[in-house]
């Protein structure tokens, strides 16, 4: 058991809530021993008589909620069935943590037997022993500790300094030495790491890691967020240099190595604004009347060497960061967006899928080799949607070929249980200064599922040449997504028969390809928005891992990610596997590979993370002089403290506060995904259309407020 630092006590009255804390530290520091209150008014140590019947009236209440037994009168003991569990921090608040066990209890920790844990850490936690309600215990020990450093302002009087974090989940301040501060920093954002997490403390203790800059200015705001989700915007200068010490030009050593395909008809096709391009199409006639399609994927591997300076800082990275205004890439820039670019008009390495296909996009057969490339023409994907829409233009007969397979194997997948999510996505329209004067829809275009089809046959086509049969396979990433949650479905289920719908849930194709179905047969209805956002609600979270069970959504038996290893580290690892596998080498350690599968999944959705923040961030923005004004929305979330609203024009969404619903009480129906006036049974539901007007941006918090019209 821990030892909690003590001493004598001072003669100021103590808070019932401190005596508590003290007498339980004092059983579970012996949890054999035996304590009656004269004893324990001794080992506390205040000459204060007024103690000792609070000390009684501690007893009868520590017995009553089971932490503590009498074995005889007057005389205590720990309860046995007091225990410790280990589990991870799952929430955060100025009221205390809530904390999910390894075997799934959820036990909530007071903020003061916290010892400063936050989301994401692992601790050790004394689980209280009582009759009924939620599990409430303490933190003992602090396993391992997700986040250290914090982003925050600086508040600094004649006494004290203390970062107050941006993240208002934080549930404490960062104490700074004032002898640690060099300069006037006083209301500026700073980066600080915390080097004392010590529990007789008030605060954690904290040094300063760098000051990013002036509150509420546009770059400052933006590399917060990327500092607090732990992406440095700056590479180190050793990595950067490392990667200046790659030759611009191909050796002919290294082009002897591979399969030269530099005068087969090569080409890009990707948004307007794109710099790394991971990927290239070639289209050759073959002899026999079939079509070799090549999917040739930048060869990062060449470049980045496992366990070099640029390697490590990749692996921690593990993915490229796409904010509203920029990029921060997983590799040097160097490399990102230059020697592995597939840029046109100059020879590049490449890892290489090439298909053989007849016009009825059937595969015939497939090659996995190095190559070297030469792009001729990069496409945009409005540029080739001319081409195609138009039937003239360069490369007419090779984008009309692909177009045509494409939708072929669209069509292929869907049919085989392929769900079918469409998704509106928004672009912010920026002034040369990055801030937002307007929003623009990206339209899907029949050349963004054409290249969709491509490298999801390539991703596929690469998993299974390793994982195939499983029994034999050797370790390798894939990419995996589990079956929908039962639950979420049964209650998707009984909110779309209201609407005349059903999902036939018996088997995981049936029900597929019944939730195709239902998504089709949605459109344009006013429930729309409501059963799209459920079913994508009731899916697993797609993430990496060595355990193959298949990819539910795609309906893929073996799918992995090979095809941007610029931006996302498991396709460098596909990469070197593959080709260690392919030269004969014996399957790595799978134990070793898990881990950095876990890291990785993780990072993917850090990143994301960082990336809405970055949209609340430029929403409340854009959405500042609109204070006052009404819009018309529809309701994209709801919970017990407001509803979520997704403005029509601009797909901003903002905050309905319960409390500013006036008309009723009104009380959250989780099962309706509903917020239902008691009195009037006023109703409003997920997916509602609902008039707002906009009652305040504040830029601080990333948050909009809005009320009900």
């Amino acid at each position: 058991m821990k030892k909690r630092k003590r001493g004598k006590l001072s003669k100021k009255p103590y808070s019932k809530k401190e005596l508590i804390d003290v007498v339980l530290s004092f059983f579970r520091e012996s949890p054999h021993k035996n304590f009656n209150y004269k004893q324990l008014y001794k080992l506390i140590g205040q000459d204060n008589p007024e103690i000792k019947s609070l000390i009684v009236g501690v007893l009868i209440g520590l017995q009553k909620n089971g932490s503590i037994i009498e074995i005889r009168p007057g005389k205590y003991k720990l309860s046995e069935r007091s225990f410790e569990k280990a589990g991870v921090v799952k929430t955060a608040s100025f009221r205390g943590l809530l904390v999910e066990s390894d075997d799934g209890e959820e036990i909530f920790i007071g903020l003061d037997y916290s010892q400063f844990a936050f989301i994401g850490d692992r601790v050790l936690v004394l689980v209280f022993s009582q009759k009924k309600g939620r599990k409430k215990g303490e933190v003992l020990k602090v396993l391992e500790r997700k986040k250290t450093s914090f982003v925050g302002v600086l508040q600094k009087d004649s006494k004290f300094a203390f970062l107050i974090p941006d993240n208002k989940k934080v549930p404490f301040d960062i104490f700074i030495p004032k002898q640690k501060i060099k300069a006037n920093l006083n209301g500026k954002k700073l980066l600080v790491e915390v080097t004392d997490w010590s529990e007789n403390r008030k605060n954690p203790v904290g040094k300063i890691i760098s000051v990013i800059g002036e509150v509420n200015n546009h770059n400052t705001e933006i590399n917060s967020i990327l500092y607090d989700y732990g992406f440095d915007p700056e590479f180190p200068k050793k990595v950067e240099k490392e990667a200046s010490k790659f030759s611009d030009s191909i050796s002919i050593e290294e082009i002897n190595k591979r399969l030269d395909v530099r005068k087969t008809t090569t080409f890009t096709i990707d948004p307007k604004d794109a710099k790394d391009f991971d990927d290239a199409l070639s289209v050759k006639k073959l002899k026999n009347g079939n079509w070799e399609i090549g999917v040739h994927i930048a060869d990062v591997s060449y470049y980045v060497k496992k366990g070099g300076i640029i390697d490590k800082e990749a692996v921690e990275r593990a993915t490229s960061v796409y904010l509203v205004d920029r990029v921060i890439p997983m590799l040097p820039e160097v490399l990102s967006n230059n020697l592995c670019s597939l840029k046109p008009n100059v020879d590049r390495l490449a890892y290489s899928v090439l298909f053989e296909m007849d016009e009825k996009a059937n595969l015939v057969d497939y090659k996995i080799t190095k190559t070297v490339i030469h792009s001729d023409v990069r496409f945009t994907y409005k540029t080739a949607q001319d081409v195609i829409d138009n039937k003239k233009g360069k490369l007419v007969t090779e984008l009309l070929l692909l177009d045509k397979l494409s939708k072929i194997l669209r069509k292929k997948r869907q049919e085989n249980g392929s769900i079918n999510f469409e998704s509106t996505e928004v672009k912010f329209i920026l002034d040369k200064d990055n801030n937002p004067i307007d929003v623009s829809f990206k339209e899907s275009l029949s050349t963004n599922h054409l290249i969709e089809e491509f490298m999801l046959l390539a991703n596929k086509t690469v998993a299974k040449h390793i994982g195939f049969p499983k029994k034999d396979a050797k370790t390798f990433v894939y990419r995996i997504h589990d079956t929908p949650d039962n639950d979420r479905i049964s209650t998707l289920n009984n909110i779309v028969k209201k609407f005349g719908h059903s999902i036939d849930n018996k088997n995981p194709n049936k029900l597929s390809q019944s939730l195709n179905y239902l998504l089709k047969n949605v459109k344009g209805k006013k429930e729309q928005q409501m059963v799209e956002t459920l079913t994508i609600r009731s899916m697993a979270k797609a993430v990496y891992s060595t355990n193959n069970i298949g990819h539910y959504g795609l309906a893929f038996d073996y799918y992995s990610h090979f095809t941007s290893p610029i931006r996302r580290y498991p396709d460098l690892i596909v990469h070197r596997l593959l080709e260690q596998y392919i030269d004969g080498e014996n399957s790595v350690s799978k134990e070793g590979l898990e881990k950095v599968c876990k890291h990785c999944s993780e990072m993917e959705k850090v990143a994301s993370t960082a990336e809405r923040d970055s949209i609340k961030y430029m929403q409340v923005k854009y959405m500042q002089p609109a204070v006052g004004k009404v819009f018309s929305g529809v309701i994209s979330g709801v919970t017990e403290w407001g509803l979520y609203v997704e403005l029509d024009k601009n797909k901003c969404e903002g905050l309905v506060k319960i409390k500013s619903l006036k008309e009723d009480y009104f009380i959250y129906e989780d099962e309706k995904f509903a917020l239902t006036g008691i009195e009037t049974n006023i109703q409003y539901q997920l997916g509602q259309k609902v008039k707002v007007k906009v009652k305040s941006a504040d830029l601080e918090k990333k948050q909009l407020n809005f009320i009900i019209v």
